[in-house]
């Protein structure tokens, strides 16, 4: 390359800087805008006093992803980050029993059986049989599906048998576990894609595997420290971050993306541009109409994902519960239909509690706790008026962490707190209808039907983040990061090494 080319990215959250510090690294010209005054869009650090938060996720599953993107980069996770192993990955609360999901596997066994009757040797099946679907359907994952050509790979059509299609995840559980409440242990984690068990295709039983082949890690200082360390390396790289310049607009001639218009009149030119703003988002307000494929009305027929309530609260004092717990409500399922299907609010609540003070001092101050609350909600679709309802859902949350927590004077000791809605998604976060897992999972919305990482509609544009291939998660997030910088390095003619042996390199 006698010349750098030069790389816009727009959005300095997970995706846009995975691939600002690999492109950087690469010899690009890489030039990051985001609108906010730091890095990491969801997956930054909320600070309330002398308390810290995550904004967004709260654990790091499937590690080995996160340290291959520090070394595509020229890096060593480690010399930047310092991420502990949970002994256990989080404890559940039924109305009847708790369950700890221990990584040491003969704890985890014992208490399996115990608690759902699913014996060692069950589970041992269960184990076996998610790693071959695992190890079929990830490499798949790994690939770029941005031509119809791509679909016809040999991997791909050796994964059909492996998909259980036609079966949910909750139905394909029943191969393991009779009791439908039992297996939730297994099926809860579609709510890292923003959808219900029994609507979520088979195949992403391939989440529960992950935590129980991986385990679940812990970032101190938060997970925001993940986004404050990539750009850190963009930066070490060549890269240039520019904070608090928002782009106004995608610049065109005919089909072709020539750069960025910013909020102040700036305009700045780019041989490629990156998009890691909210799909929908992106295509409703930064392409002005250009888009065919993907209009207001079309976007509309789109299925979303859920949205989510949340509660930051720095609490003066401690409690005796795990680093994760997910509390069910007594009708999960109700409870999950009525988000999803009709856009309505539960009174029976489910809701998600993170509470890092036992292997993290350096998010609250001693004897103090900074507790992350997440509770599942409809997406923007409802029409709901969060303004009017916020507060009586804060105190239900509230009632239920008291009274099923037995987390008694929270109340008040409360010190700060703050509340994110789904409204506040959409208008703070840019997050169409504040659909916070972005486009739903389903299998009309994924590989080639999903957006493609070189979008199809422009020339010289590329996407990533969950609104295109291969979804929502760090993870996957991360890798298409890693999909659309391959794909840039193969345009130009870039020799490059990527830790992605699933790609399809030139």
């Amino acid at each position: 390359m006698n010349q750098k080319k030069k790389i816009i990215i727009i959005g300095a959250g997970p995706g846009g800087l995975c691939a600002g510090m690999i492109l950087s690294y690469r010899g690009f010209d890489v030039t990051i805008y985001e609108k906010d005054e730091q890095v990491g869009g969801r997956n930054k650090n909320l600070k309330l006093g002398d308390y810290t938060f995550d904004v967004g996720p709260t654990f790091v599953m499937m590690k080995f992803i996160f340290d291959e993107m520090f070394e595509e980069a020229g890096k060593k996770l480690d010399d930047y980050l310092q991420m502990d192993l949970l002994d256990i990955s989080y404890q559940l609360r039924y109305f009847n029993k708790e369950v700890d999901v221990y990584w040491d596997k003969t704890k985890l066994k014992k208490e399996l059986e115990q608690k759902i009757g699913m014996t060692p040797e069950m589970y041992d099946y269960f184990f076996d049989r998610e790693k071959k679907r695992f190890d079929h359907i990830f490499p798949c994952l790994q690939k770029p599906y941005h031509k119809l050509k791509n679909n016809f790979n040999l991997d791909l059509i050796k994964t059909i048998p492996h998909l259980s299609l036609g079966h949910s995840v909750f139905s394909e559980l029943g191969r393991y576990i009779k009791k439908e409440e039992d297996r939730l242990v297994f099926s809860f984690q579609t709510k890292y894609l923003g959808m219900a068990p029994w609507k979520c295709p088979a195949f992403f039983m391939i989440l529960s595997y992950l935590e129980h082949a991986f385990g679940i890690y812990h970032v101190q200082g938060g997970l925001g420290k993940i986004s404050e360390a990539m750009a850190k390396v963009t930066r070490e790289n060549g890269g240039v971050i520019h904070l608090k310049k928002p782009v106004k607009s995608l610049l065109f001639e005919g089909k072709k993306v020539i750069g960025v218009e910013l909020e102040n009149g700036e305009k700045d030119y780019a041989d490629d541009t990156i998009i890691n703003a909210d799909f929908s988002w992106a295509m409703t307000h930064l392409a002005k109409g250009k888009t065919k494929k993907y209009t207001p009305k079309k976007l509309k027929k789109k299925k979303y994902s859920c949205s989510m309530l949340m509660l930051y609260l720095g609490v003066k004092k401690t409690f005796d519960l795990e680093h994760h717990t997910v509390v069910f409500s007594k009708n999960y399922e109700e409870y999950i239909n009525r988000i999803n299907n009709s856009g309505q609010m539960y009174e029976d609540l489910s809701i998600y509690i993170r509470n890092p003070n036992k292997i993290d001092s350096t998010l609250a101050p001693k004897g103090k706790t900074a507790l992350y609350v997440l509770v599942p909600a409809p997406n923007n679709k409802s029409g709901l008026d969060w303004d009017s309802i916020k507060d009586e859902w804060r105190d239900r949350v509230l009632d239920i962490m008291e009274d099923r927590l037995n987390m008694k004077g929270l109340r008040e000791s409360i010190e700060v707190e703050h509340i994110i809605t789904p409204d506040d998604w959409e208008a703070d976060f840019n997050v169409h209808l504040g659909a916070v897992f972005n486009l739903s999972h389903t299998l009309d919305q994924m590989l080639y039907l999903r957006p493609r990482n070189e979008f199809e509609e422009f020339d010289n544009c590329y996407l990533v983040g969950g609104g295109t291939h291969p979804g929502s998660s760090l993870p996957t997030i991360y890798e298409s990061s890693r999909i659309s910088s391959n794909l840039i390095s193969d345009k130009y003619g870039i020799d490059y090494e990527t830790l992605n042996k699933n790609y399809p390199k030139k």
